[in-house]
């Protein structure tokens, strides 16, 4: 296929309701891996793809390298591959955009693209975030590629206590309205959790919603039935797989 195929397909695969599953991958070991074990599609964690390279998250890692690690994923797997771009690496919306540019340019046919502030406190103002995502999608229309924009808001996560976030669903369709305007492709909400929250979101978006699994969501046939079109699993692919290895090592190191 080719990378506005691959694009293409990838906005197929969301379906309301027999979401794709997103095991989320670090690298074009973890990438191989995943695609053998029945993937449709790829997606990069941030969180995942920093650690992996000994860096911290909230864009730690260099452009160049998150790049790199892209390259090496789309030449080497057919599949189509989302990254985890984070803030996009800059605050102005040119300035973001020509950076979206150079992971396209290195095979990536989606992004996630948060609304927290790097480096900050909080999420952007809705109109400073839907005009980041304005410019995304005009560079990518002028490219003539399709390119999956999951615009990611960090509400319920910067909330740690559930209980509230009911109190937050309004400020969540506001965003999802408003992204949906500017371009955006789906709407990625995580750290939510309550099920009736999900369905909530899921029945009133214009956009396809993506939920992360964490130990309190709903199981992913429940969160299919929810309305969900997108199931990603973040950083708990890595952390399990880097658990084993310490573990293991653990057991060879210690023996007596």
């Amino acid at each position: 296929m080719t990378q506005v195929e691959k694009a293409e397909e990838f906005a197929r695969l969301h379906k309301k309701g027999d979401p794709v599953i997103l095991f989320n991958i670090w690298d074009a070991g973890s990438a191989k891996a995943v695609t053998e074990a029945g993937a449709k599609a790829l997606a990069t964690g941030s969180w995942s793809v920093a650690a992996a390279n000994g860096f911290g998250d909230g864009e730690a890692i260099p452009l160049s390298l998150l790049a790199v690690t892209a390259r090496l994923i789309s030449v080497t797997i057919p599949l189509p591959l989302s990254v985890d771009f984070e803030g996009g690496y800059a605050l102005e919306p040119d300035a973001v955009a020509a950076n979206v540019e150079k992971i396209m340019d290195h095979g990536a046919i989606g992004i996630n693209f948060e609304d927290q502030v790097i480096g900050g406190r909080g999420v952007h103002p809705i109109d400073i975030q839907a005009i980041r995502i304005r410019a995304i999608r005009e560079m990518a229309t002028r490219r003539e590629m399709p390119l999956f924009i999951n615009a990611r808001t960090d509400l319920f996560l910067q909330e740690s206590d559930t209980a509230h976030h009911q109190l937050l669903l309004d400020e969540a369709y506001r965003r999802a309205d408003a992204f949906a305007e500017a371009g955006a492709s789906g709407f990625f909400a995580p750290g939510l959790v309550d099920a009736e929250l999900i369905q909530d979101l899921c029945d009133r978006s214009p956009l396809p919603v993506n939920i992360m699994v964490r130990p309190a969501t709903p199981d992913n046939a429940t969160m299919a039935s929810l309305g969900v079109s997108r199931i990603s699993y973040g950083p708990a692919p890595y952390r399990a797989v880097m658990g084993m290895l310490k573990s293991e090592a653990e057991a060879v190191y210690q023996q007596d």
